[in-house]
């Protein structure tokens, strides 16, 4: 038997990766799409909350997972064979499904560990493969949900949007600093430190934006080998340029690169325009 692990769709893992792991449960996001709620991945992706975006009276909002949802899942493995359950999810300071994994781990007597990614995009994604990756091996529960904590502490996230107006709306940063990011064209570059999106800076173009994006993303690799990931949202040819110019700046010190659109659920809060730059270092 071994440990099964259960992640949300804010983990944007590409599909040949979530084909590869077949102890991996990734559960979709609530996506409310003008007071009509759907479940990403599930009839709702990238194209769908692109077009409900570029369209002014229409309400995008995103809601938890459901404890009574994760309660059932984590039920439904223990029950099939698995030695226990880690389940790998976005900050717990951006969202509740955290808290709601927790409460619903609470009635397993142990056999379910919760871990706070402190991040979103592959900064879910890395940790939930790096438990995978453990269960693989034959890692008990701890070992596992370890090997997720350690590749939380490898993993930076930086982003930059057109506008930090879908953030606001969202509630994920403050008001003043979106005004802020706004005023004269600004495009902010923001970071995820200790699970909360901070402001990093303030570019003038998307060039320039990407460039610092790349910058930043090198300054903290150092000399480490690196698995990266590229996220983007309507922004496929400068999703493509960033990953291309660090597949060369990186030359074989990368030992993977995904360039992925993220769904409804990353969407809705970043906006059209997003690009994202999530590093795992590698020991």
């Amino acid at each position: 038997m071994t440990v099964a692990v259960v992640t949300d769709s804010t983990s944007a893992l590409p599909e040949r990766l979530r084909a590869a792991q077949g102890n991996l449960t990734v559960l979709g996001i609530p996506v409310l799409i003008g007071g009509e709620e759907h479940r990403e991945g599930e009839g709702i992706g990238p194209a769908e909350i692109l077009q409900a975006l570029r369209e002014p009276r229409t309400t995008v909002t995103t809601s938890r997972l459901s404890p009574e949802l994760l309660r059932e899942t984590y039920g439904r493995l223990l029950d099939e064979g698995a030695a226990g359950v880690v389940s790998v999810h976005l900050s717990g300071k951006l969202s509740g499904t955290v808290a709601a994994a927790e409460a619903a781990a609470a009635g397993f007597g142990g056999r379910v560990a919760v871990v706070d990614s402190l991040g979103a995009g592959m900064g879910v994604g890395f940790p939930a493969l790096a438990a995978a990756d453990a269960a693989d091996k034959g890692g008990d529960v701890l070992e596992c949900a370890s090997a997720a904590q350690e590749a939380i502490s490898r993993t930076t996230t930086y982003f930059y949007l057109d506008t930090l107006e879908y953030l606001r709306r969202g509630g994920r940063i403050g008001t003043a600093k979106a005004l802020v990011g706004t005023a004269l064209s600004v495009k902010p570059i923001l970071g995820v430190d200790d699970g909360r999106i901070d402001m990093i800076e303030k570019v003038r173009t998307p060039t320039r934006g990407l460039q610092r994006l790349a910058a930043l993303a090198v300054g903290d690799a150092g000399d480490s080998q690196v698995e990266m990931a590229v996220h983007h949202l309507g922004a496929e040819r400068r999703a493509e340029a960033l990953a291309d110019w660090l597949g060369e700046r990186f030359g074989d010190r990368l030992l993977r690169m995904d360039v992925t659109e993220v769904g409804a659920a990353i969407g809705a809060h970043c906006g059209p325009g997003l690009v994202s730059v999530i590093t795992r270092r590698l020991a």
